[in-house]
């Protein structure tokens, strides 16, 4: 793929008969949001939130992959044919996990069926579980050359390779994508936001990072980008925003706080956040000196029982980072949050944690501001 791919809808078609009603007059496509957030049970509520994000005027739809009730093929299939516009947005999967053949074969249906909508999104996740699964944790030179691979078979190569991505004789695809999705990374560290600078067409940023640490971030990957000789605004800022417009406490803490601990017990995605927030670390510090909160994400335990221990965790912690890591209050300081995050450099802004079906509101506040 070439960086001058476009993201989304590539042309005008034909919208089928039972989405014209999904069809809004005030597209804002700047602005996405996953649909299923979290652990979920039922993956079926995630096709009417597609719908009604489409509705309600969101550029982009989102779905963070969870093999067991979230597997991305499956679930970005679905939501193809119960939309018509938004663009899908894998947010994210793994490179390793499937034969390159397999996830860029995957990748091409979904662009057949979305007419061109797909966003392909990949991430490193934590060491500790490629470990478990006994899949070699992705390294840099690894994760470029992934990159690479896909852009050449999508654009009918035959590819043979021996490298820090695995060994592939002879791989090819017979038919190849009328357009190649864009590849963006998600990116928290220094390494990662480099790689997706040089490398990828869009960074993906954590959740809780402050809009200083947006703007610290956006200039790393810009900075890799210039350094690698591409047009640095070639390549998105997507800044990931847990946001609870016109919430009760109750909400706060289910929507923000218990979201904020998952990402704070694990050690290492903690630290990055710290890092880009320019944070003091010792609260963290203190916080995973009790072996009851480390890796939250990871543990086993009914909903109940990691929701307590959750909400246990996060006490520790200072209310700033909650406060400034995210997006509460009424739906005009929300949106006045987002328009700032989009002032530190984010291109586009994906919603988290509140569900499309509250989100209405929102938008049309943020429209007008």
């Amino acid at each position: 793929m070439t960086d001058g791919v476009k993201y989304g809808p590539n042309r005008p078609h034909d919208t089928p008969l039972n989405m014209r009603c999904s069809r809004t007059k005030h597209v804002i496509p700047e602005l996405g949001a996953y649909v299923l957030p979290g652990r979920i049970t039922d993956v079926r509520p995630g096709l009417q939130q597609a719908a009604i994000g489409e509705r309600i005027g969101l550029g982009s739809v989102w779905v963070s992959e969870r093999w067991e009730t979230k597997e991305i093929g499956a679930t970005l299939g679905a939501l193809t044919q119960n939309t018509s516009r938004v663009t899908l947005v894998a947010g994210v999967t793994h490179f390793g996990t499937r034969h390159p053949v397999v996830l860029a074969g995957m990748a091409s249906t979904l662009q057949a069926l979305s007419d061109n909508r797909l966003v392909l999104g990949f991430g490193r996740n934590v060491a500790g579980m490629w470990r478990d699964l006994g899949v070699p944790t992705p390294v840099g030179a690894a994760i470029k050359d992934y990159a690479d691979i896909f852009r050449a078979l999508w654009r009918g190569e035959t590819v043979s390779y021996d490298g820090p991505a695995g060994r592939y004789p002879r791989v090819r695809l017979a038919d190849t994508p009328a357009v190649a999705p864009p590849l963006i990374l998600a990116a928290i560290g220094p390494n990662s936001l480099h790689l997706a600078g040089a490398h990828f067409d869009g960074a993906v940023l954590h959740p809780f990072l402050t809009t200083d640490g947006v703007a610290r971030s956006a200039a790393m990957v810009r900075d890799a980008a210039k350094e690698a000789g591409r047009d640095p605004e070639r390549v998105k800022i997507y800044a990931e925003v847990v946001v609870a417009p016109d919430c009760s406490d109750d909400q706060i803490t289910n929507i923000v706080r218990a979201r904020a601990a998952t990402y704070f017990t694990l050690r290492d995605l903690a630290r990055h956040i710290i890092t880009a927030n320019c944070w003091d670390p010792s609260p963290v510090h203190q916080l995973l000196a009790d072996s009851r909160f480390a890796n939250l994400e990871l543990q086993a335990g009914t909903p109940e029982q990691l929701r307590a221990r959750s909400l246990e965790a996060v006490s520790l912690l200072p209310d700033d980072w909650i406060s400034t890591g995210a997006a509460i209050g009424s739906a005009a300081q929300v949106a006045a949050r987002l328009h700032e995050y989009r002032a530190a450099g984010a291109d586009e802004i994906v919603l988290h944690g509140t569900t499309t079906d509250r989100l209405g509101p929102l938008l049309k506040v943020y429209a007008k501001s």
